[in-house]
């Protein structure tokens, strides 16, 4: 028998990406020897097998300290480029980035260094890849807010190269409150505005964000379903969720993927899209999120569909380019489905 066609994947935008999280223990111990760095492992492999989390906490512990190996800029294009690849391959046509600068400042890496090192992959992206791409600026919440400020002080020369700001690292204890004057300082710049809440914060960091910070997306969002009042005005102005489910799983924040709540968000009405957060890490890049919410949950063509028009519309895209997308993801057919024998 002929085998089937595979699949191409669904043309999609990826909203919630941390670049600092692509990083894989094959590329992690190329840049350590460069750069002179002794990671404790022997082998990526063992590296591998330490991606094991209870909480965020325990992840963020491993992630923080595998950035060590990042130094030059030709380190920050190795990294942006190998996910490029991977996003291609996986149906993403639009990108858009966190990174971390206080992740590197803190140890001596100039916030230029990266910028420059990641614009020599994303500046050719969507020639080499057919991906465009934009970046976006994250304050680690767990900081200081002078810190972050600081840190939007420091990009300032690059702004050129950043869209927007987002807000990420340990949720719980740090209310988006604390950064609404850097929020105001990044908007009186020009910037767009998007924070994580609601991973493992409660449902009013979500109200909180959109209230005190402006934001016009929220990263994560998952525990808005506690909230009634909460959800209905998130499908009433169509707020965007960048919903990550191997990450809600691997963290913990949801205990296995059958029991993820995403097909609760999407019949509410909630403008769900769906994301790989930090895949080296957590076992899958955004495509495999999708057929994993096939195979565990059991959704349909169309609603796979539906949350890669709802990523596209959701993506700080020019309209130019997002009429193209939608067009693409219009005239995307599915290889037809041909049953065992």
């Amino acid at each position: 028998m002929t085998p089937l066609p595979k699949a191409t994947p669904l043309p999609k935008a990826e909203l919630h990406l941390h670049i600092e999280g692509t990083l894989e223990p094959e590329l992690a111990f190329v840049l350590a020897e460069r750069n002179g760095i002794d990671l404790p492992y022997a082998t990526p492999e063992q590296l591998r097998s330490a991606y094991a989390f209870s909480d965020l906490q325990s992840f963020l512990d491993l992630y923080y300290r595998l950035t060590a190996v990042l130094r030059t800029e030709q380190d920050f294009a190795d990294l942006a480029e190998a996910y490029l690849v991977r996003a291609a391959g996986q149906g993403v046509r639009h990108a858009e980035i966190f990174f971390d600068p206080q992740a590197h400042t803190s140890r001596g890496v100039d916030i230029g260094t990266v910028v420059r090192g990641l614009a020599q992959a994303l500046d050719h992206s969507e020639e080499r890849h057919g991906v465009s791409t934009r970046l976006i600026l994250s304050f680690l919440r767990d900081l200081p807010a002078e810190d972050a400020m600081r840190t939007l002080d420091e990009a300032r020369p690059y702004l050129d190269r950043i869209s927007a700001v987002g807000l990420d690292s340990a949720e719980v204890g740090h209310p988006p409150a604390k950064f609404a004057e850097v929020y105001a300082a990044a908007r009186a710049a020009g910037l767009r505005l998007v924070a994580h809440a609601g991973e493992e914060g409660p449902p009013g960091y979500i109200a909180e964000a959109l209230d005190v910070l402006g934001v016009e997306r929220i990263d994560h969002g998952i525990r808005c379903l506690e909230d009634e009042d909460l959800v209905a005005r998130l499908v009433a102005e169509q707020i965007p969720l960048t919903v990550c489910p191997f990450s809600n799983v691997r963290l913990r924040c949801v205990d296995r993927l059958e029991d993820h709540p995403l097909p609760a968000m999407l019949a509410a009405g909630l403008l769900v899209t769906v994301s790989s957060d930090d895949p080296s890490y957590f076992g899958g890049y955004v495509e495999d999120n999708y057929q994993g919410l096939r195979t565990a949950l059991g959704l349909t063509d169309e609603q796979l569909r539906q949350l890669a028009r709802n990523s596209i519309l959701a993506s700080f895209v020019d309209e130019p380019r997002r009429e193209r997308l939608l067009a693409e993801l219009a005239a995307h057919v599915a290889p037809p489905h041909r049953p065992e024998a």
